[in-house]
Parts: structure tokens; C-alpha cells; sequence
């Protein structure tokens, strides 16, 4: 039997149960009753059942639950693609590491304390089904905080297998610093330093992380909050020579870091070689010596060089007239600015509120150098009852020649990379500050830090990196449907030189203008993109008729969410 709709011209269709049966060789037809009266709800419910489904009302369906699925289920389908829950190890205690997965899973997810996390993950309170997918049931902080220090305890194993993967003799290797604050006073790697996220009056820790020339995260290390950029340097040579097993690699760092001194110290003795860049004074005093003219640069903005003050090393110069603009705007703000702090100072030794004498107006004036930095570029002269300023043309001119120039070292041979690259490889040092941008502020949210044991700072700040690991594998699958430029050929196509600013391919500036991808989907950035999958919801269901009976369903994926889990090889309902 079969329900038939037959068009019945201008009036409403006829809804017929029908039969076939066999008549003499012939296939035909019987009406066993007209069902036109009947509501639709009805006539589909029976038609259901006449294909062997089970009808229910819908008064007789119950939700129990509804969880945000669809982003814990592509972080955790992402996560065991690459094989990162294998890396994990197998630990005595088989809980701690779906645990671990779930820390790691978190910081994409819903990054919070890990007392909010407990909470999250907890069958009772989770606010997703990442605790569900993995057969958490009931979790605690105490629970947390053991699989913590057993990720931390595996931080060397499992860089050492992530550098295998996506490190090899010869390769590029990028390396910078960034710092962050902690709450507290009692973390024994906490010191007052440079913060770099402008918190004053709080304790920092310093981080190094090592990425792979694509920007891919591979390791991080942690270090007192008052250690110098260029201090952290030899564990990081220990580190690739040692545990990675590299006997040579390129270190790309910037001139903050890999200083001559560190050159001379540590990277020669250690074999390796290197890529960064020179400071300003360098820069000048190559050009007092003739090493290179600027009107080199009045066609060109790239020229290689060579210095018997770097024996052994190639000098790339280059130019970037845009640059030149932004520091001859940006120094020009400065000194109106320091100017108008003089002159309010000026003005308050007039006025009597100012202070008083040649040593109290001479520190007040450093204080104000000290804020600008532009001290250099001014005359001043202080007396018992004031001061005098002026701009010096002369220092401004010779500061104002090298705008835009900067000149990059390094001792790898030009057979092996070309100018062009050598500069490209420097700036690909912009890919781990993207890596800091992600793990500061935007997606998993580093800080602030509350663990006051060593041991768990390095590990919380660990289980950062590798959630970064996670977003950056995530981030090059979902390139189509994101704002990032999918088209990287393209775009180097549109770049007039590698000294110039990076250009977006033809491909991103249709989807930034139109705020659709190719197949007319809305674009998303990487975090919006979680959110709108997480309402690809997990349901608990049952019915009126037998509470006892429950069945979980996946909600239906929209177009753009199950274009998503294609492009991440994630099946929703199979986790």
C-alpha cells in the first residue's frame, strides 16, 4: 500500500491509499480509501508508517537536552585527524588522557579557568557535549589539575614527536618571545619585567615559541619574567640540537634576539645557522663606512651587500617607501608630542605649581625624555628656574635618512636561498605573532594566569600552545570559508616585490568585499565560524509514552555547517 497525491485541476489534490497488484501479467492499481479529509499531519504520519517508519505525535516528543555540539565536534575530529590524541601517550590511569584531550579541546571551545572548565565538562553543568563525546561523566578540578601535570610531564615527548613531523634538517625555523601576567605572588618563575601586554604592577613570565616556516606551533618553553629576549636563546639551540635531533637548521629571529653576541656565542659553536636583522646604529655606521649608498635605492628597493664588519655573513638592504612613510609620521607625532609636554611643564614653572630648582626641573624633564624617547632629537637646556627646548634640525635629518631602510644578516649561502628569500623568510617571523595573537586574546585566551606551582604554569601554558597547534590545523582546512587568503600563488603574484607589503589574491578581495566564498556561502572569521557550529546541537530525546526509553539525535547540519565538517573530514554524528 502507498499514499498517492492526484491533481484534481483547480481544487485542492486528492489524497488516495492506494495498492498495487498483478492482473493477468499486468501491473494495476485499486483505491482503498480517499484520506483528502484528513489533516496533513496525519496522512504524513501514515505514510511513514506505511514505509516501516514509526509515526509519533508531536505532542508525544520530549527534549530533554540540547548541548552545542558541532564546534567540540570539529575541534575534537580536527584533533584525532592529525593524530594528536595518539601523541598524548598512553597513560596508567586511561581517564587522564581523555581528560587531557578535553583541556586541550577547551581552550578552542570555551577557554576558561579550570574550575569553569570542571563545570563545562561535567555531565550535570557542560555547556557543550565535548565531556559527552569523550565518556566523561562527572569531572572536577582536582581531576583537571592531574591531567595538567601529566600533559606537563609529556611536554618533552611530545614536542620531540610534533618537531618530527613538521621539522627536517635544513628547514626554516621561527622563533620569537612574548610575555604575559600573572595573578598571584608566589609562582617561582614570576618576575617584574617588560610587559608586553602594557599590564603594569604585575609579576610576568616569559614564553619562546618555535614554529615551523609555515607558522605551524611546534614548541614552547617558559622562562622568568625579567629574562632578556636574547637569554632565552641557547635553551631553544639545546632544544633543537639535543631533543629534536637537528644537526642543521636556519633559526629566524629578530634583531632583539639573535644579537651578534648570541651569533658569536651560541649559534656558531652550535653549527646552526641563522637569519635576522641589524638595529639602527648598525645600520648607520654602514653607512658612515660606504658599505652602501642610498642612491642605490633611487630605482631598486632591494641590494645585497657585504662588510668587513660581518666576515662571513650577506647583507640584504632593502627599502620600503611605505615604511619610510609611517616613521616619518609617527616621529612627527612624537615630537609634538614631546613638545607640548615641555611646554605644559614650561608653563607650570611660570605659574609657581611647577617644580622647583635645577635638579627637580631636570628630572621632571627626564621624565618626560624617558616617555618619548625623542630626547636626542631636542636641545635643552636647564637652569635653576626653568628650561629651554628646541627641535635640532640636524639630528632630525641624519634620523630621517634611514627611514624605511632596514638590512637583514645571515650566513646561510646564496645557493641555497636567493635575496628574495632570505627577506621573505625574515618576515615570515609575522606568522608566530599571529600565533601570540591567537594565544593572547582572540581564541584561547592565555591570561590572565592563575597557577602559582612552576610545574603548572609550564604546562598550562603547554596546553596553550598545542590547543594552537589544533586552531592552526583547523584554520589551513577551513581556509576556503574563512577570511584568509586560500590562494597564497595568487597573492605573491599580486605582491610588485618582497620588500613591499604582502597583497590579498584577487580570490580574498572578493570575499572581503562581498562577505561571500565561492560557493555563495556567508564568510566567517575563525571564531564566528565556532559559534555558528555550535548550534548544530546534540539532543537527548524521549517520549510521553515511555520515559524510560532515550535516543540522541544530531541536528541537521546547515549548508554552510556541513560545508565545514567536509573541508575538516569531520562526521558529526560519528564521534
Amino acid at each position: 500500500m502507498y499514499i498517492e497525491s492526484v491533481p484534481n485541476r483547480g481544487s485542492p489534490p486528492a489524497i488516495l491509499l492506494r495498492e498495487s497488484f498483478r492482473d493477468q501479467g499486468r501491473v494495476r492499481k485499486r483505491t482503498l480509501a480517499n484520506l483528502s479529509a484528513w489533516p496533513s499531519a496525519l496522512v504524513e504520519g501514515f505514510r511513514t508508517l506505511l514505509k516501516g517508519g514509526v509515526a509519533v505525535a508531536v505532542d508525544c516528543i520530549r527534549i530533554r537536552r540540547a548541548l552545542p555540539h558541532g564546534h567540540a565536534a570539529a575541534v575534537l575530529g580536527t584533533m584525532r585527524a592529525i593524530g594528536l590524541d595518539r601523541l598524548l601517550g598512553r597513560p596508567t590511569d586511561k581517564r587522564l588522557r581523555s581528560v587531557a584531550i578535553a583541556l586541550i579541546a577547551s581552550r578552542l571551545v570555551s577557554p576558561a579557568s579550570k574550575l569553569a572548565t570542571a563545570r563545562d565538562l561535567a555531565a550535570d553543568t557542560a555547556c557543550s557535549s565535548l565531556g559527552r563525546l569523550l565518556g566523561l561523566g562527572a569531572v572536577d578540578e582536582t581531576e583537571l589539575y592531574r591531567a595538567l601535570d601529566w600533559l606537563g610531564a609529556r611536554q618533552a615527548a611530545i614536542e620531540t614527536a610534533l618537531a618530527r613531523r613538521h621539522l627536517k634538517d635544513g628547514a626554516l625555523v621561527l622563533y620569537d618571545v612574548s610575555s604575559s601576567w600573572l595573578e598571584g605572588r608566589c609562582c617561582e618563575v614570576a618576575r617584574f619585567g617588560y610587559s608586553r601586554d602594557g599590564k603594569k604592577g604585575k609579576l610576568q613570565i616569559v614564553y619562546g615559541l618555535l614554529c615551523a616556516a609555515d607558522g605551524c606551533p611546534v614548541a614552547v618553553e617558559v622562562f622568568e619574567g625579567n629574562t632578556a629576549d636574547p637569554m632565552t636563546l641557547s635553551a631553544q639551540i639545546d632544544k633543537l640540537k639535543e631533543r629534536f635531533g637537528l644537526s642543521r637548521v636556519v633559526l629566524v629571529g629578530d634583531r632583539g634576539m639573535i644579537t651578534s653576541a648570541r651569533i658569536r656565542d651560541e649559534l656558531k659553536p652550535a653549527g646552526l645557522d641563522w637569519i635576522t636583522a641589524l638595529r639602527a646604529p648598525q645600520i648607520r655606521a654602514l653607512l658612515d663606512t660606504g658599505a652602501f649608498q642610498l642612491s642605490l635605492f633611487d630605482q631598486r628597493d632591494l641590494a645585497e651587500i657585504t662588510a668587513p664588519e660581518f666576515p662571513g655573513e650577506r647583507l640584504v638592504v632593502c627599502k620600503n617607501p611605505l615604511l619610510a612613510d609611517e616613521r616619518a609620521r609617527k616621529r612627527e607625532d612624537l615630537l609634538q608630542a614631546t613638545e607640548a609636554a615641555f611646554s605644559k611643564l614650561a608653563d607650570r614653572i611660570v605659574c609657581g605649581s611647577g617644580p622647583r630648582g635645577q635638579d627637580k626641573i631636570a628630572r621632571a624633564v627626564g621624565r618626560i625624555e624617558n616617555r618619548y624617547k625623542l630626547a636626542k632629537l631636542f636641545d635643552i637646556a636647564v637652569a635653576a628656574d626653568g628650561f629651554t627646548f628646541a627641535r635640532n634640525p640636524d639630528r632630525i635629518a641624519a634620523e630621517a635618512r634611514l627611514d624605511g631602510f632596514y638590512v637583514i644578516r645571515t650566513n646561510v649561502e646564496d645557493k641555497t636561498l636567493a635575496a628574495n628569500d632570505v627577506v621573505g623568510a625574515y618576515k615570515g617571523l609575522a606568522r608566530v605573532e599571529r600565533a601570540f595573537r591567537s594565544l593572547k586574546t582572540v581564541d584561547l585566551h592565555i591570561r590572565p594566569i592563575y597557577h602559582w606551582l612552576a610545574p603548572r604554569v609550564r604546562a598550562h601554558v603547554f596546553l596553550c600552545m598545542l590547543a594552537c597547534h589544533v586552531e592552526w590545523h583547523m584554520r589551513e582546512r577551513l581556509k576556503p570559508m574563512l577570511f584568509d587568503d586560500d590562494d597564497p600563488a595568487a597573492a605573491a603574484r599580486e605582491r610588485v616585490s618582497i620588500v613591499a607589503p604582502a597583497q590579498p589574491s584577487p580570490a580574498a578581495l572578493r570575499k572581503r568585499a562581498s562577505k561571500l566564498a565561492a560557493d555563495g556561502l556567508p564568510v566567517h572569521s575563525f571564531q564566528s565560524l565556532l559559534r555558528d557550529l555550535a548550534t548544530c546541537t546534540l539532543n537527548e530525546m524521549t517520549t510521553t509514552l515511555n520515559e524510560a526509553y532515550s535516543f540522541t539525535l544530531v541536528a541537521t547540519p546547515t549548508p554552510l555547517q556541513a560545508q565545514a565538517f567536509a573541508l575538516l573530514a569531520v562526521d558529526p554524528t560519528q564521534l
